[in-house]
Formats: structure tokens, sequence, C-alpha cells
């Protein structure tokens, strides 16, 4: 794993080279004035630096209003988009006309998003909308940065803000990595995940910086060998594998290590969640290791009853299997007299759950509680509190 990883991060930094040295196309070049809307001199900047390998796209200091765009290959060869300022989304969701992105990347090898800009999405108007705490089936809202199928690329030094929903989401993307990437939106802005991963394989975050209203970052189905290091997390919902066993026809989930993260504030910790009488899937192979928490809800969260707002009946336990499982040196301060409560299908048990080194203190009265059902942990190292103190 760490040879090719080092391949990967190799090949990167040649990327970045190789797109340095290119020709750039400057959206002022095409029309687009600080104050104004750039929708088209993008547009037009994209088509024309995607027919050139190695190319720039640059969108230098100032504000810019620009409406949904589809920044769309293959291109040539390597491509850099360096945002330096700042892009304002549309604050009205009519804007969007029932589209779910604002700015996407799609079908792009070697692509570089850099900068140190901000994509603003504006969206206060759009949470007073949002529905999904009253309607299973809610209303998607726009995305702010969406990348779709992206290959050999390298995100870093940007900045997500206020998003109308998810800050940035992954579909069928490989061998892609996050630096230095910060989010911001509110703790109580609705569904607002930082970073959401579906159906990709061999991502890299590191060094984020992230604070939402909702799951700092979050891993979704047929997602496989993701390395997440050094990420600080709250407000939000905390660091969440799933939800999965919502849909028919999930793809496994395996290979997710969680390092040395810190957790301030958050409702949550590092959690697994599954939906009860869900389809048959798996969840295996995922590992959190030294993170510290700071006034955390749940800080150890396998939830596979998971049922937000009661809009799901939980008769029926959750038939996704969860196996490979480990919790090490997880350290701090727990907002909830629970802080492990590992909670399993009683259909599909959960099997080889590690617990080793945890010292979480109760931050009210009392001592902290541990509560374990349908699984048996192996537990070593020191236990604050200790592992299984309440089994149902």
């Amino acid at each position: 794993m760490g040879k090719n990883f080092s391949i990967a991060t190799v090949s990167l930094l040649l990327l970045l080279t190789s797109t340095n040295a290119g020709q750039v196309f400057d959206v002022k070049s095409y029309g687009a004035q600080t104050n104004g809307d750039i929708t088209q001199a993008l547009t037009q900047a994209w088509k024309a630096a995607c027919v050139v390998a190695g190319s720039k796209v640059v969108i230098s200091t100032g504000t810019y209003k620009l409406g949904l765009v589809t920044l769309l290959g293959p291109c040539k060869g390597a491509i850099e988009f360096n945002l330096q300022g700042t892009l304002q989304a549309p604050s009205d969701i009519e804007s969007f006309k029932g589209k779910d992105g604002w700015v996407v990347f799609e079908r792009i090898d070697s692509l570089t998003v850099s900068g140190g800009g901000v994509f603003d999405g504006q969206g206060q108007m759009a949470w007073q909308k949002n529905n999904c705490a009253k309607k299973y089936n809610c209303d998607i809202l726009p995305i702010n940065i969406r990348f779709n199928f992206i290959t050999n690329s390298i995100v870093q030094d940007i900045t997500s803000k206020d998003s109308k929903f998810f800050h940035i989401n992954l579909l069928e993307c490989k061998n892609l990595q996050f630096q230095h990437v910060t989010i911001t939106a509110p703790g109580d802005s609705p569904n607002t995940d930082g970073i959401h991963i579906g159906r990709s394989s061999q991502i890299n975050i590191t060094d984020a910086n992230i604070g939402t209203g909702d799951d700092c970052i979050s891993i979704g189905d047929g997602t496989q060998d993701i390395t997440i290091k050094q990420v600080t997390c709250g407000p939000g919902h905390g660091i969440s594998i799933g939800s999965l066993g919502r849909y028919e026809n999930e793809q496994p989930v395996s290979g997710i290590r969680v390092i040395g993260a810190t957790l301030s504030n958050t409702k949550n910790g590092v959690r697994i969640k599954t939906w009860p009488a869900s389809p048959s899937g798996t969840a295996s192979g995922i590992h959190f290791e030294n993170v510290i928490m700071d006034n955390v809800g749940n800080p150890i969260l396998i939830d596979q009853n998971y049922c937000p707002n009661n809009q799901c009946s939980n008769e029926s336990p959750s038939n996704v299997k969860i196996n490979n499982v480990s919790f090490k040196n997880i350290t701090g301060t727990s907002s909830t007299l629970e802080a492990v409560k590992l909670v399993c299908s009683k259909s599909v048990p959960c099997q080889q759950v590690v617990v080793a080194d945890i010292d979480l203190a109760y931050k009210g009265s009392g001592s902290a509680t541990s509560t374990c059902v349908n699984v048996r942990p192996v537990v070593s190292g020191k236990q604050n509190p200790s592992t299984c103190t309440k089994k149902i």
C-alpha cells in the first residue's frame, strides 16, 4: 500500500509541474469582469483550454457571479482549474431548474483544482426550503462542487462555503487527492455534508478543515481504499461510514482508514450507520485510529438502527454485514454519557470488532458508559469507559 501511495503521489506532483508550465486561459480574456456573471466566459475558457495539453484556466482575485456549469472532459492532457477569487452561486434554487450541482467537473483525467479561492454556495435561502427532515425522498438541492468520473487528480488549497446541500460530492472517481481543503457552513445548516464519497476508490484526504451542519466526511456505498488523515471536524455530525442499506443493489464498502482526526463539538464522533429493514450489503476493513474528541456526542458509534426523524420502519433489522472494524487510541471528552455505543444487527451481528486504548471522559457528572448489542468486541489496552458495561 505504501509503495502504491508513493507512486500516486509522485505522479500527481508531476501533474502539477506539467500544468504550471502550460498555456494559461484567463477568464478575463473571455470577457469576465469582477462582480459580474462569468458563466459564459468560464465555459468558453474551459472549452479552449481542454483541447490544449497542460493548460490552466485562471480566475484571478475578486468576486464573481457564476451560474451552474459543467466543465466536461476528456481533455487533451493535464488541465488545471486555478481559482484565486471568490465564485458566488445564485442564491435562489429556482435558477438551477432542478439540477443538483453548481460546479460540475466530469470525465477528466489529470485535473488539478487549486488557487486558494472560494466556492460560495450562498445557501441561506435554500436551507429554509430543505424538507429532508420531513420527507423520506426529499428534494435534492444543488451541491457546490461535483466530481464525476475524475481520475488521477488533485484538489488543494480551496474553500467551499455555505453550500445549499453537500459541499463536495465524488461519484465514480479513482486516485483523487484532497489537500488543505477548507469547508465551512453553520452548524444548523441542513444536509451540508463536507465531502461525500460514493462508488470511488483510492481517495486520500489530508489536512482538511471542515465545519458543517452534517457529516464532515461521509462514505457511501461502493467506496474502497480511502485514507483520511489529520482532518479537523466541527461543528458537524462527525465522520461517518454511511448511511448504508437505504437502497437496493448497494455495492460493498471496504478499506476505509481514518487516522489522526480531531473532532470538536460535533453531534457524533466516528461512526458506522446502516438503515434497518435494509437489503443485504457489506462494510468491512474500517479502521479509526489516533482520534481526539473534544466535547463530542457519541464519540464511538456503530448504529445499525439508523433512522433519522423516524422516517422508516425499524421493525426488521439491518442486513448490512459489518466486520473487521477497529477503534484504536481514541481519547478526549464526550458530551453524552454513553461514550461508546456498538449497536449491531441481530440478523447479521458485527464480527471482528476491535476496541483498543480508549480514554473518553464524560463532561457532565458521573462516568461515561459503553453499550454493546449483537457484538463481542476484542478489547485491549486502556478502556475508559469499560467496554460493554451495558449488554443488550
